[in-house]
Formats: C-alpha cells, structure tokens, sequence
C-alpha cells in the first residue's frame, strides 16, 4: 500500500515531473483566445510547509525540487517551472512548496476557470481557505473528484485541461483511474487529460500505462521519471509517471530536452532514468 497524501511528498520527484508537465499543457491551452478549465480531481490542500509538519517529516523535497532550486543551469521549461515556486518563497528560501491548483492558477487567464475537488475533509478546508479570495474563477467542491469529474464534462466552454492525480492507497484506485478516462474520453473526446501515477513493484502500476494505450483517444503520450532501483523490500515509489492523452504537439520535444536532465540531477543510483513515448493522431 502506497501513503501519498499530498502534504508528506510536498516537492518530491513526482510533484516535479507531474507539474512540469501541468505548467507545459495550460500553457499551451493559454495560447489560444478561447477560454478554457482546468479541473482537477485530487486537488490537496493547496499549499505546502516544507520547513515544518509532514513534509518535514520526510523531507522529500530535498531529492526533488531542492535539487534544482538553486542551479542555474536549468532548461527552459523546467526554469519556467522553478520561477512559479519561487511566486512563495519570495526572499528565495525554499520554504513552501505549491500544490497544482496554483500553478493551474498563475498559468490561467482571466476568462479562464478552476474547477477543484477533494475529499479528505481537512485538506479540503485548507484548500477553500487557500482560494478564499480567487473569487469566482475558483470553485472548490469537498467531494469525489472521480464523481465531480463526470458531472463536469463536457465543459462548457469545450476546451479543458484535467488532472488525476489520486493517492492511489486503495488498490481500486487503478480501476478508477482506467474507467474514469474511458468515461471522459466518451463525454467530452476533445479534452486534454493528464493522469499521474506512481512507479511501484505491484503489479497494477506496472501495468497501468499500458492499458492507458489501449483508450480510444486520437493521440497520447507517456513519460516517466526513475531515480532509484526499486527497493528490495518493495516499499516505497522508485519513480513516477505521466500519462497525457490529447497532448498538445509541442510536449514531445519540450520533455525530449528535459528529461535527461533530470535523470542527470534528480537520480539516485545508476538504475535512473526515463521513459518517453507518444502516439500522434
């Protein structure tokens, strides 16, 4: 079983990969004059302590977005990503950590919309507390984000970003995930979904980016971030993943010029390394 609530992991490897690519597809959506959501299934609690509380308590922001905090050698992309975190550590001490509803947010225009979900009740006040002052281009619902994500589509604007981004503690969460995206893909085909998931022994994560391939979406891509070999004990994420169906054309190269970088200064032992493949319509 996997414990990944949000606030333990603040700023790990896997927050570095997973809004990476974010900041990289509601760019892309930005680009056009169109407006668009972003809906976001699992959202936390919205900002993260790293110097106090459970993020402290593991410190697993030291191997990921500490790592990269204070290099000047960044690639563009991930300096884009670096200088968003940087919006809350102003005096840049590396203090806090964002969860993706603010990078959605600081990457949205005006016209845009935030529609956010989650259930774990004090991670959802905290969250509503967060946005208390976004006004109407943040709804927070404390709900099922699985359920609140189906209600929602199509979106009535037509062009949306989501995200997934479950804990995946519950075995059955590998299921949802799966029936969730073939669902959407069904209601609203045009979106753009992004799917997190941890690298893990089990059989259910390994096999889970593959059956992802199988969804009936017009184009998709997968990339995946290893730093460690997988612990002998079996405890514990060796990495993460990425699964993007609808990705914007542009993704492939941005992260082709990334990820060895990353492999390169996030890596733990000689078994890091990275995993990039798409279909295109």
């Amino acid at each position: 079983m996997l414990s990944y609530r949000h606030a333990f992991h603040a700023g790990n490897h896997a927050d570095v990969l997973k809004h990476l690519v974010l900041v990289q597809l509601t760019r892309y959506l930005a680009q056009k004059d169109k407006p668009f959501w972003y809906i976001d299934t699992h959202a936390g609690a919205g900002i993260y302590a790293l110097d106090t509380g459970y993020a402290l308590k593991l410190g697993e922001y030291k191997e990921g977005i500490g790592r990269l905090w204070g290099r000047n050698d960044l690639p563009a992309a991930l300096a884009g990503y670096v200088d968003l975190v940087r919006r809350v550590n102003p005096d840049r001490r590396l203090l806090a950590y964002p969860g993706s509803p603010y990078f959605a947010l600081w990457t949205l225009r005006e016209q845009d919309r935030l529609r956010l979900f989650e259930l774990h009740t004090k991670d959802a006040r905290l969250l509503q507390e967060s946005f208390q002052d976004a006004g109407k281009q943040v709804i927070i619902e404390p709900t099922d984000g699985f359920a609140g994500l189906k209600a929602l589509l199509p979106p009535p604007p037509r062009r949306a970003v989501v995200l997934i981004d479950p804990a995946y503690e519950d075995k059955h969460d590998y299921e949802r995930v799966f029936h969730a995206l073939k669902e959407s893909l069904v209601r609203f085909p045009a979106g753009t979904y992004a799917l997190w998931y941890p690298q893990l022994t089990r059989l259910d994560a390994h096999e889970l980016p593959q059956r992802l391939k199988r969804l009936p979406a017009k184009s998709w891509l997968h990339v995946a971030l290893r730093v460690r070999e997988p612990a002998k004990d079996s405890f514990g994420m060796h990495g993460s993943g990425m699964f993007i169906l609808n990705p914007p054309w542009t993704l492939h190269a941005t992260l082709a010029e990334v990820m060895p970088y990353l492999v390169e200064v996030l890596g733990l032992d000689a078994s890091a390394g990275f995993t990039l493949e798409q279909q295109e319509d």
